[in-house]
């Protein structure tokens, strides 16, 4: 009752992230159904079956990692001072925010089955009766067993992984060294501008003050972990995925062997570019200290360099979506004949979880540097320089970023040499 007050009572923005949550999962639901009704109607193929059936990973991870993602950005489940005395401590909370998760994709599921069922022509009152009879194998009983254990792996991992993330943390554990966040920094500035002689000299709202001010606070001592790990992963797929090309472009897909070979090496890819993607943001904000910054190039470096996990995550996502879609429409002539009708959904959930997440985590980072940008302001920031800064960070990785997708697609799509 708690999470269904709680989900009621959120903000219409929140709510409508949940609401591209169970889309997601509705459309990775049917994804999964269409795999089961293709193994159906093709029980003397079980390898291209089971291929298809693991194809459905990608959108399913993509939807898991939305549901994250919309999970950590919900300002509703995060512990605030006074809850704990009413019993909202933060192990309720994160049961609270797992629960709703829970809900939101068990309500994607529900939808999947049903827009199945009518497909098929299980049920009747819409005009799409049966318009997949063809690929969803309506000549055959639905395994109704294996039709609910599809749909319960999207709600269960989902809800499972934001436990995972959210879980409490021991207080009593000692900070890494370095780890503090850039707005415990400036909240730091703030108590020491706050103090009588800070306010009989008032800082200077300038460029060259604002640098003087901003030295005070360190940036973070060390980069996030990662990147050799990642280097190694997004060679080894580059490599999976140029013996994968060997097969014959029109039918790599088809083949239960080759089709592996594509979802492994692309699965490697992509797995290091979200390894990486933390340590290349981090890497940008350096650079962009570098060379006599002023006000606005150290406030835009810093503010990457400690939220480069945050950001860096999500932007190896849609590098390695991008960069597979790039390489996919370059090396097939007809991608659609892949999966037929169910590659488009496939797209469209892979493609829309991608964007949001990304939009999630801008949202996230923002709230996360609430504190830091009210500072500013108390202490005489101009609102231009702030969106300034936003502006600089954007078009740093964009200058990074987009070089790096072409070339990683490039390198996907390239001709096997013989």
């Amino acid at each position: 009752m708690l999470a269904l007050r709680l989900t009621r009572a959120a903000r219409p923005a929140v709510q409508l992230r949940r609401l591209l949550v169970a889309a997601a999962s509705a459309g990775t639901g049917f994804l999964l159904l269409g795999s089961l009704g293709y193994a159906m109607g093709h029980p003397q193929t079980p390898g291209a079956a089971a291929l298809r059936l693991a194809w459905c990973v990608v959108p399913l991870a993509a939807t898991v990692y939305l549901a994250l993602a919309v999970a950590r950005a919900d300002p509703g489940t995060r512990p605030r001072p006074g809850l704990s005395a009413v019993g909202l401590g933060p192990g309720r909370l994160m049961a609270v925010s797992a629960l709703t998760t829970l809900l939101a994709c068990t309500l994607g599921s529900l939808v999947a089955l049903l827009f199945f069922l009518h497909l098929r022509g299980d049920l009747s009152g819409l005009p799409i009766d049966g318009k997949g009879a063809q690929f969803l194998a309506a000549d055959r009983p639905l395994p109704v067993p294996a039709a609910l254990t599809l749909l319960a792996l999207l709600p269960l991992a989902a809800s499972g992984a934001v436990a995972l993330s959210l879980r409490p943390r021991d207080p009593r554990r000692p900070a890494v060294k370095g780890t503090a966040s850039f707005g415990a920094r400036w909240h730091a500035i703030l108590h020491k501008a706050e103090t009588p002689a800070s306010a009989e000299a008032p800082v200077d709202a300038g460029a060259e003050g604002w640098s003087d001010v901003l030295t005070v606070a360190p940036p973070p001592r060390e980069a996030p972990a990662g990147f050799p790990w990642g280097v190694a992963a997004l060679a080894a797929g580059l490599a999976v995925q140029a013996y994968a090309n060997r097969a014959a472009p029109a039918s790599v897909l088809a083949l239960p062997v080759e089709g592996a070979a594509v979802l492994g090496g692309w699965l490697l890819t992509a797995l290091g570019l979200v390894l990486a993607a933390p340590g290349l943001t981090y890497l940008c904000g350096k650079v962009l200290q570098s060379a006599q910054p002023g006000a606005l190039r150290l406030l835009a470096g810093r503010v990457l360099m400690s939220e480069a996990t945050r950001i860096g995550r999500p932007l190896g996502v849609v590098c390695a979506v991008t960069s597979a879609a790039l390489a996919t429409t370059a090396m097939y002539d007809q991608p659609a004949a892949a999966f037929g009708p169910l590659s488009t959904v496939a797209t469209l959930v892979v493609g829309g979880c991608t964007l949001a997440t990304l939009l999630t985590a801008a949202i996230e980072t923002r709230q996360s540097r609430a504190g830091t940008t009210a500072a500013l302001l108390r202490l005489g920031a101009p609102a231009t320089m702030l969106r300034g800064s936003a502006a600089l960070r954007a078009a740093a990785l964009i200058a990074l970023f987009v070089p790096l997708t072409l070339l990683i697609a490039y390198l996907s799509a390239l001709p096997p040499t013989r």
